[in-house]
C-alpha cells in the first residue's frame, strides 16, 4: 500500500491512537502500585519507656531519628504530628510504608503501627451485660441513669479528685438526704459535690483493736481512701462518665459506673494499716448512720471467712446491720467472698442480703511470646515493663532452684538462685489455681529475673505484676515452652506488649476464686444469689498506693462484682421506687441467664471446668434489661424473715438482737408460715428461691 495514500494515513492514525491508548492504560494501571509505594500515611512509632525524664530531650530524640530517616530536619518537622514524651516515648508521623519498615529496625524502636480508626466503646463490663448508654430504649435511659437514687458504699473510703466523681450533669442533692461531709486529714467539706453527697469515717473500733502507728502507714484519718479498694467499688457502682480511661493504654474507653447519675455516700470503715481490716463496731456504726442519712442502696464488698457466725450473732455485723437496713427498705448488696472453688465457702449468707458471685467478661489482653526458634505462642498479660519486646535468656524454675531438694516449680519466695536467674525470663508452673502470679513475679524479680511466664489452670483473671513483665499461659502453652527450653542450647524469648481484644466468643465464665455455696449456716437458702462481672475490672483508684500515680486500675474479686449489682439495683429502684429489697432481688435472680454469649451453659474457670450450677452463681449471670421488667416478683416481709429464723431453731432471746416482736404473736404457726419462705426449686437443679408471689407493676399489680 502506498504510504502516502489516504487509507494508509487513516490506518496509521488509528494505530497511533491505539498505541497511545495502550500506553496510557498501562500507565494508569501502574499508578496505584506506584502511589501505594510513595503515599504517606500516619504511622505510630512506639519506643516504650522514656529514657529521659526531660520531655524536651525525649522530643528532640524523636526529631533526630526522623531526620535520619527522611534526610533533613525540615522534612521531619513537616512530617511529625505528635511527640509522645510524658507517659511513654514515641511519635506519630506521616511516612510511607517502606519508610515505616525501615524505621522499625532503628535502635530503640519497639514497634511501628499504622494509625487505626476506632469506634467509641466503654471499658467493657457494662456493655457486656447489655447496659449500653447508646440505646435510647434501654434500662439506663428509662431510669435516667439512676438519677435521684443514693448508693451508700461501706468500704475503705474514696479518692474524691478522681475524674469518675465529677458532678457534671448531676441533679440536685435529694431533699431527703440527712448526711454530712465529715472533714478530716486531707479531706474537706468541699471534697463533696453533687456526686459524692456525703462522706463519713469510722475508726474507733479499729484503733481499739489494732493499736496502730499511723505514721508508719499510708492512710488518712478521714474519708480519703488510702487503699484504693473503696474508690474502685464506688466508681464501679456510680462513677460518672470519663472519656479515654485506661490502664497504661490498655482497655481504653469510656469509663462509667452502673448508675452514672446516682449519688454516692461514702462510709469508711476499712483501714490500710498493719494487716488492714474493718471491725464490727465500725461497720455497725456505718450501717446506723447510713440508715439515718437516707441511702437507698448499700454496697459492701466486705465479709468474713468461714466458719461464719449466725445471723443473730453480733459478731456477724453485716447480717445484723443489713437486717435493720432492709427493714427500712434499703437494699443491701454484698460480695460472696474469694475462697472458691471450694464448696460452702460463700460469705454474707443472710437471706435478706443480695450476695454476688464473680464472673468474667468478653475482654482479653493477648500477649505474644516469641521463642528463640521464632515460634510465637499466646498468653495473657496486663503488665507493661521496660523489658517488653527484647529477647532475653529463658529458663525453667526447677533449673535455677536455690535448693534442689526444695520444690521450686511455682517460684515461691526464696526458691530461686539469683546467680542463675539474673537477666532471664523464668517459666514457673503452678499446680494449683489458688496460687498467684503476683507472688511468683516477686520471687523472680528478687532473684534478678527480667520476666515471668506463669503456667496455670486456665482462667481469665490476670494478676498485675508491678516489677517485671508477666504473662499467664495455660498448661498446653507452658508445656510447649518447657519442651523448647529442654531442647535448645541457649533458649531465649521475648514478651510483647499486650493488646486489648473484646468480643470473646465463650463468655462469661464463673471466676475460680468466687466463693461457692451452699451456705454453711442455712443450706436451704440459696447463696450466692447472682453472678456479675468481677474479673479484670477497670475502675478508679487512689494514687496514694501507686508510685506511678495511675488513676485507673484493674482489680479482680467478688468485691468488683458486688458494685456492678449495686449500680443495677439503683437503676431498678429509679424505675420501680416502691419495690422492696426482696422484690428487687427476686427480679435479679429470676431473670438471670444460665448461658453465655455462645449460647452454651456457663462454665467454671480453673481446675474444675464444670458447668456452673446455682451453688456457684445463684440464679445465673445478671441481666439488667430483663430484671427491670420481670413480669412477676417474689416478695418477703420483715415478719417472714423473723418467722424463718425462729423456724430454724434460733431462740426468741437471740432473735430480739435482730428485731423485737410482740409476745402475742402466733408463733405456733411458724412452721406453716416459714414454708412460704422456703426457696423455690430450679427445674434442673432444684435450688432456686421461693417467696410469696406478687405481680409486678408491669402486670398492673404490686
Amino acid at each position: 500500500m502506498d504510504p502516502k495514500s489516504s487509507k494508509w494515513r487513516g490506518s496509521s492514525k488509528n494505530q497511533f491512537f491505539m498505541i497511545l491508548a495502550i500506553i496510557l492504560l498501562q500507565h494508569q494501571l501502574h499508578i496505584p502500585a506506584t502511589h501505594a509505594e510513595t503515599a504517606k500515611k500516619v504511622h505510630i512509632v512506639y519506643m516504650g519507656e522514656k529514657r529521659h525524664e526531660d520531655p524536651a530531650t525525649t522530643k528532640k530524640t524523636h526529631y533526630e531519628m526522623l531526620s535520619t530517616l527522611l534526610g533533613s530536619k525540615e522534612a521531619a518537622q513537616s512530617s511529625i504530628l505528635y511527640s509522645y514524651r510524658h507517659g511513654f516515648s514515641g511519635f506519630a508521623a506521616r511516612i510511607t510504608e517502606s519508610q515505616a519498615a525501615e524505621i522499625a529496625d532503628f535502635p530503640g524502636v519497639v514497634q511501628v503501627i499504622p494509625n487505626g480508626i476506632h469506634k467509641l466503646h466503654t471499658t467493657r463490663s457494662w456493655e457486656f451485660i447489655g447496659l449500653s448508654h447508646h440505646s435510647p430504649q434501654n434500662l439506663l435511659t428509662q431510669s435516667n441513669m439512676g438519677q435521684g437514687t443514693i448508693i451508700g458504699v461501706i468500704d475503705s473510703g474514696v479518692w474524691p479528685e478522681s475524674r469518675s466523681f465529677h458532678d457534671e450533669g448531676m441533679g440536685p442533692v435529694p431533699s431527703r438526704w440527712k448526711g454530712i461531709c465529715q472533714q478530716g486529714e486531707h479531706f474537706k467539706s468541699c471534697n463533696c459535690n453533687r456526686k459524692i453527697i456525703g462522706a463519713r469515717w469510722f475508726v474507733k473500733g479499729f484503733q481499739d483493736q489494732i493499736h496502730f502507728n499511723k505514721t508508719e502507714s499510708r492512710e488518712f484519718m478521714s474519708p480519703r481512701d488510702g487503699d484504693g479498694h473503696g474508690t474502685h467499688t464506688a466508681s464501679t457502682a456510680a462513677g460518672n462518665f470519663v472519656a479515654k480511661a485506661s490502664y497504661k493504654g490498655l482497655a481504653t474507653g469510656l469509663a462509667r459506673g452502673g448508675a452514672p447519675l446516682a449519688h454516692l455516700a461514702i462510709y469508711k470503715v476499712c483501714w490500710n494499716i498493719e494487716d488492714g481490716g474493718c471491725t464490727d463496731a465500725d461497720i455497725l456504726k456505718a450501717f446506723d448512720k447510713a440508715i439515718h442519712d437516707g441511702v437507698d442502696i448499700l454496697s459492701l464488698s466486705v465479709g468474713n471467712d468461714i466458719p461464719l457466725f449466725s445471723y443473730v450473732d453480733m459478731r456477724n455485723s453485716i447480717a445484723i446491720g443489713s437486717f435493720h437496713a432492709t427493714s427500712k427498705g434499703i437494699t443491701v448488696v454484698c460480695s460472696a467472698g474469694n475462697d472458691g472453688p471450694i464448696s460452702q465457702t460463700v460469705a454474707n449468707t443472710a437471706p435478706w442480703l443480695t450476695t454476688v458471685a464473680a464472673s468474667t467478661i468478653d475482654r482479653a489482653f493477648p500477649t505474644a511470646i516469641t521463642l528463640g526458634n521464632n515460634k510465637t505462642l499466646r498468653g495473657q498479660s496486663i503488665t507493661i515493663g521496660k523489658h517488653n519486646h527484647r529477647f532475653a535468656g529463658l529458663t525453667y524454675s526447677e533449673r535455677i532452684a536455690l535448693d534442689p531438694m526444695v520444690p521450686s516449680q511455682d517460684c515461691q519466695p526464696g526458691s530461686l538462685n539469683p546467680t542463675l536467674a539474673a537477666g532471664k525470663i523464668v517459666l514457673c508452673l503452678s499446680k494449683s489455681d489458688t496460687q498467684d502470679m503476683f507472688s511468683a513475679s516477686g520471687s523472680v524479680f528478687q532473684a534478678g529475673g527480667v520476666g515471668l511466664i506463669y503456667a496455670q489452670f486456665h482462667k481469665d483473671g490476670i494478676e498485675l505484676c508491678e516489677w517485671i513483665p508477666c504473662v499467664k499461659v495455660d498448661y498446653e502453652v507452658g508445656t510447649q515452652i518447657l519442651s523448647y527450653i529442654r531442647q535448645a542450647r541457649s533458649p531465649t524469648a521475648k514478651l510483647s506488649f499486650p493488646k486489648t481484644v473484646v468480643g470473646k466468643r465463650v463468655s462469661p465464665r464463673l471466676a475460680s476464686f468466687s466463693s461457692r455455696g451452699p451456705s454453711s449456716i442455712t443450706p436451704e437458702v440459696l447463696k450466692p444469689d447472682i453472678a456479675a462481672p468481677g474479673v479484670d475490672i477497670l475502675a478508679a483508684y487512689t494514687p496514694a498506693t501507686k508510685d506511678q500515680g495511675d488513676s485507673y486500675e484493674f482489680l479482680s474479686g467478688t468485691s468488683m462484682a458486688c458494685p456492678h449489682v449495686s449500680g443495677i439495683v439503683a437503676l431498678i429502684k429509679s424505675l420501680h421506687p416502691n419495690w422492696s429489697p426482696a422484690a428487687i432481688r427476686s427480679a435479679l435472680v429470676t431473670t438471670a441467664s444460665q448461658t453465655g454469649t455462645d449460647g452454651m451453659k456457663i462454665f467454671e474457670e480453673g481446675s474444675t471446668r464444670k458447668e456452673a450450677d446455682p451453688f456457684d452463681m445463684g440464679g445465673g449471670h445478671v441481666n439488667p434489661e430483663k430484671a427491670a421488667y420481670p413480669g412477676l416478683v417474689y416478695d418477703t416481709t420483715t415478719e417472714e424473715y423473723i418467722q424463718y429464723l425462729c423456724s430454724i431453731g434460733y431462740s426468741s432471746s437471740s432473735i430480739t438482737s435482730v428485731q423485737s416482736y410482740s409476745s402475742g404473736s402466733n408463733w405456733h404457726k411458724l412452721g406453716s408460715r416459714a414454708s412460704n419462705f422456703k426457696f423455690q426449686q430450679d427445674q434442673q437443679n432444684s435450688v432456686l428461691q421461693s417467696y410469696l408471689l406478687v405481680e409486678s407493676e408491669s402486670s398492673g399489680r404490686i
